[in-house]
């Protein structure tokens, strides 16, 4: 494959993925507006907790399904699977639009999950096939910050077409948009990640790693613990942010779309940055394991900033510390995917990545619930804040402990 063909099969993966991401925050931003006139929860008569549980509905289904779907791309490979996934996903986004009951919504949610399961694992297993060691910081970083430029874009978008057309077209209009990216990704991408699977398989003279085994490992318990503690902060900054702005900041809905999405877009524009960063000194001969878990655990500690913009009084200490601590965030963000890929390079692919990707959206469910809870309970957003920093932190101690090269799972003949 040529350099120019795999850069572009990388943008149409990253597009994917951006698609994606706008049809996950869009009903957050739905759910954030107050206008009686255009407002969902006047509609619905919602609840802080029913937003909580409408927010969460995706992921249940979304984290039950990587580990499947992570079986399907390595059974099947990435083409056909991504492409039928994204079809499945943006019809159902658009059928938000005919909803007359919070339990429709509810379902319709809980299938854009099942449609979208696919997404992380196809494109990452292309990525590990595709990319050399030195070139998979950079491509993972741009997949992974096209996470981050979804809802840097979607927020405010979604949040204008609101403004204009309703909520209900919102849905509509980003829904079936996404149909056109089904041209050139059934067009420009080869169904040959199998073939270059095998071909590997060759080449390391036999060499396999368990599955089982793998899952065994420290490596993969510090990875899932990680995971989880970086997406909690992710997932909350997507299904609540906005609604924080608004309540505890008092900003209008426009403003607080435009400031989530910088914050998402900072952290996509670091997340790339690093993760090119990264190749460059594994290129120089510095050990990939070390340069990538340095990258991670800076990324944590730099995002737990955000406790200090959210007990502050002023907005604009607040506002700052939203964007600097989500944008720090992107240290880690390309770096802990490619080091799972470093440390345990022989196993199915497809599976650890919906392994990774599973425990990185349970927080999908966890913390919109949780969050809608501390709210309803406390009255104020102090405390979802604090088990922000908690998770953090935890993030950090489980990449100083458990992911270590001495612990990463050996193969055998």
């Amino acid at each position: 494959m040529t350099p120019r063909r795999r850069w572009l099969i990388i943008g149409l993966l990253c597009m994917g993925m951006i698609i994606a991401y706008f049809d996950r925050v869009n009903l957050s931003v739905a759910l954030a507006e107050k206008d009686p006139s255009r407002s969902m929860r006047s509609e619905f008569g919602l609840t802080d907790q029913d937003r909580g549980a409408l927010n969460s509905a995706f992921f249940w289904s979304y984290a039950a399904l990587q580990i499947p779907a992570g079986w399907v791309v390595d059974r099947f490979g990435v083409k056909y699977p991504y492409a039928l996934g994204l079809m499945a996903w943006s019809l159902v986004s658009a059928g938000a639009a005919l909803v007359t009951s919070v339990r429709q919504l509810f379902l319709l949610r809980v299938l854009l999950g099942v449609g979208e399961a696919v997404v992380t694992p196809a494109g990452m297993r292309w990525i590990r096939f595709h990319c050399s060691e030195n070139q998979r910081g950079l491509a993972v970083g741009l997949y992974m910050a096209a996470a981050k430029v979804g809802p840097a874009l979607g927020t405010p978008l979604a949040g204008w077409l609101i403004v204009e057309f309703g909520w209900r077209k919102m849905f509509l209009i980003l829904g079936l948009g996404g149909l056109l990216w089904l041209i050139p990704w059934l067009k420009f991408v080869r169904d040959d990640d199998r073939q270059l699977e095998a071909q590997q398989a060759g080449a390391r003279a036999g060499v396999r790693v368990p599955f089982a085994r793998v899952l065994a490992s420290p490596v993969i318990w510090g990875t899932v613990i990680g995971t989880f503690c970086y997406q909690y902060f992710v997932y909350f900054s997507m299904t609540w942010l906005p609604a924080y702005f608004v309540d505890r900041r008092q900003l209008s809905l426009a403003d607080s779309s435009v400031y989530t999405g910088f914050s998402f877009l900072g952290m996509a524009v670091v997340a790339t940055l690093a993760g090119w960063a990264a190749d460059r000194l594994i290129e120089k001969g510095h050990d990939a394991v070390r340069v990538r878990k340095a990258f991670t655990i800076a990324g944590f500690l730099a995002a737990s900033t955000e406790l200090i913009g959210a007990l502050s009084d002023s907005n604009e200490v607040a506002l700052f510390f939203a964007i600097f601590s989500l944008s720090g965030l992107g240290l880690t963000t390309a770096n802990y995917w490619a080091l799972t890929q470093t440390l345990i390079p022989g196993a199915a692919v497809g599976r650890i990545v919906g392994v990774q990707n599973c425990a990185a959206n349970l927080p999908g469910i966890v913390a919109p619930l949780l969050t809608g809870w501390l709210v309803h309970s406390t009255g104020s957003y102090e405390a979802p804040m604090k088990a922000i920093w908690f998770f953090l932190l935890t993030g950090v101690a489980a990449y100083v402990f458990l992911v270590r090269a001495r612990y990463a799972p050996r193969g055998e003949a």
